[in-house]
């Protein structure tokens, strides 16, 4: 199989605007694939992982460049140049796949977290960008979900604003940074929001006075990465059951922060 075609396979059953930034950022689309890599971040030392285990293949769900649609232009950074360089030295395709594994009928990135928590329930669509309702089968607090975020997906701090012991089936999941998160937050119907980065003196401060008025609301801030990379482990599990002509690795990029107390 070759690299344009895994990526045609993968596109299929999404979609995407014509301005997509699921596209190739490096590497010849015509590659014969033998090894292909799967990791949340391209970082510097995912790369040279995956190179050093010989992939073909990195597909990747963030940028590799700091911006949306990796533009690079004339941008003097050191750090861009030397990180250019190592993509280009490497020889592997580099393929983003974020849009197209978002917007389906099933988002893959809510799949995998809501999977890998073992959270079973109804998952709805709401008007927001990649952000859903899940009313879950089973009752849970909001210290319960952060502390199995900790044990099953490896996150090392969960933080929680608002009610912590509320017992809670309505949840939102907006994984990463969608759109919608302070509006489900507010949303009467919605008890905990589960997401990946938030602004503390709005959705945080927020949390916090509900639940001191009495209200059962709270918000648990995951991090970025922690909020979506298993999305990415799920999809190498699946691309290694489904296509045994190849071999198959997920990378783990880590989190982006050190904490004290992991040192």
């Amino acid at each position: 199989m070759k690299a344009i075609e895994l990526i045609n396979e993968l596109k299929a059953g999404g979609s995407a605007s014509e301005r997509t930034c699921d596209t190739i950022k490096a590497g010849d689309a015509e590659k014969e694939l033998k090894k292909v890599g799967v990791s949340m971040f391209g970082t510097v030392e995912v790369i040279r992982q995956a190179k050093e285990w010989g992939a073909d293949l990195l597909i990747v769900h963030e940028p590799l460049y700091y911006n949306h649609m990796d533009v690079i232009g004339d941008d003097p950074s050191p750090v861009v140049a030397a990180k250019r360089a190592l993509v280009e030295e490497c020889g592997m395709v580099f393929f983003r796949y974020h849009d197209f594994m978002h917007f389906r009928d099933e988002d893959r990135i809510t799949e995998g977290e809501l999977h890998y928590l073992g959270l079973r329930g109804r998952v709805e669509k709401t008007p927001y960008v990649a952000s859903y309702l899940f009313t879950s089968e089973e009752p849970v607090t909001a210290l319960e979900l952060a502390q199995r975020m900790e044990r099953d997906l490896h996150i090392a701090h969960v933080r929680i604003a608002g009610k912590k012991d509320g017992k809670s089936t309505k949840i939102a999941a907006c994984f990463g940074t969608p759109g919608g998160v302070f509006e489900l937050l507010r949303d009467e119907n919605v008890e905990i929001v589960l997401t990946g980065e938030a602004g503390e003196w709005t959705l945080g401060e927020y949390a916090r006075d509900a639940a001191a008025l009495g209200m059962n609301k709270a918000l648990i801030v995951m991090g970025h990465i922690g909020s979506e990379r298993d999305g990415m482990r799920l999809l190498a599990e699946r691309l290694q059951a489904a296509h045994p002509e190849f071999e198959t690795r997920y990378f783990e990029c880590g989190e982006v922060y050190g904490y004290t107390d992991t040192v």
